[in-house]
């Protein structure tokens, strides 16, 4: 092994520029890291000096001459740009057809049966903000204790509820009926949970969010690493996107800074294995709201975090930061981007300064956790010799 312990931060939707096929997407000239760099300087000295604007030129941003970690960028080779998609990529897995997407709301015969299942009409089934939708439908949902169905440009249903209204518990069932009647051409990525509380024009999204991610495939990275005993502990959504195959403690989290102190906790709980990090302000907060200034400074104080973060790093450690998928706030559309993902790879034993060049895949990144651990994931080639 290379080394003791691996740990892995997904900066969620942190792309770094369209890929070649971003025009299929609608995601032609998406940029997230590049676009704001252009629009808004960035402070981000300490992921300049792991590498990141060596990658490739961001306004502003000058390459360090001498970067203390390893650096380059991945492709995403599956279909599509959600959550589900990127995550199990970096697990190894690749799609064959992209997530549905329902840009139109959910036809008629899911939202019958659905009603049908759960012995309550449906509110909304439309596009929305979370936030906003519970704006416009909270009052009336209180009124008929009708559950809020909503999507978004990512390949989910949503079901929002309010705590008082419809109980946890009975929001989580009909959620688990959802995810039952979703099938075949239906097969989302995500049934998510939306529980809210507040009263008409202060209502509020509560922590108790839950997600029922499509099961991955056997075999991704975790269930590969389950097999060889290597111990596997999650902070943010990771749990919920891998449905916590093959990890054994987990946190969950309700910001970036909340994900950032759990991720030191779990350094002095965590003594050998991968800790498997998703930090998702970046997107939920400030990419899907468009939200420049509040992304760029989501950006900044990830920065102000990392030195406290190398600093407990034992000399057996290694720490890969990478995104999953792109989320330009500066565009008109508030989806998901097709883009690049950086890729950054320090630890205090590893080469220094290595260029890891475009990366075929995100696998990539899951093929060389895989061979530090002694296996192999289907899907990715190990850059672990050129690091090590």
């Amino acid at each position: 092994m290379g080394f003791r312990r691996i740990v892995l931060i997904v900066l969620d939707s942190v792309g770094i520029g369209e890929m070649p096929d971003a025009a299929v997407y609608g995601d032609a000239g998406s940029d997230t890291l590049g676009n704001i760099a252009r629009v808004h300087p960035l402070r981000i000295p300490n992921l300049c000096a792991l590498g990141l604007a060596n990658i490739r030129p961001l306004a502003g941003l000058e390459p360090a001459d001498a970067p203390s970690g390893c650096y380059g960028r991945c492709a995403a080779a599956s279909p599509g740009k959600d959550t589900t998609t990127g995550h199990w990529e970096l697990a190894g897995v690749h799609l064959n057809r992209p997530f549905p997407l329902f840009p139109d709301g959910f036809p008629r015969e899911i939202i019958d049966e659905f009603e049908r299942r759960i012995g309550r009409r449906a509110l909304g089934n439309l596009p929305a903000s979370g936030t906003e939708i519970i704006k416009q439908l909270g009052e009336e949902h209180m009124r008929t204790g009708s559950p809020i169905v909503y999507t978004s440009a990512d390949s989910v249903f949503q079901i929002a509820a309010h705590e008082d209204v419809v109980p946890l518990w009975e929001l989580y069932k009909i959620c688990e009926t959802a995810r039952d009647i979703l099938h075949g051409p239906y097969e989302v990525g995500r049934v998510i949970a939306r529980p809210f509380v507040g009263s008409p024009g202060s209502f509020v999204r509560t922590a108790n969010r839950k997600d029922y991610a499509v099961p991955p495939p056997k075999g991704m990275l975790l269930d590969r690493l389950a097999e060889r005993d290597v111990p596997v502990y999650s902070v943010g959504k990771i749990f919920e996107v891998f449905l916590g195959r093959g990890i054994g403690d987990y946190e969950k989290t309700k910001t970036n800074a909340d994900g950032m102190e759990k991720t030191l906790a779990a350094l002095d709980e965590a003594p050998g294995g991968l800790i498997f990090i998703n930090l998702v302000d970046f997107d939920m907060l400030y990419g899907h709201r468009n939200d420049v200034e509040g992304y760029a400074a989501a950006l900044e104080a990830v920065d102000e975090w990392i030195p406290t973060l190398l600093g407990r790093l034992q000399e057996g450690d290694l720490v890969i930061f990478t995104a999953d998928h792109g989320c330009d706030p500066t565009t008109p559309s508030t989806d998901h981007s097709r883009e690049y993902v950086p890729l950054l790879a320090y630890g205090p034993a590893a080469k220094r300064g290595v260029n890891l060049g475009v990366r075929a895949t995100m696998s990539d990144i899951g093929q060389t956790v895989a061979e530090n651990f002694g296996t192999k994931v289907e899907k990715g080639t190990s850059f672990l010799s050129a690091i090590v």
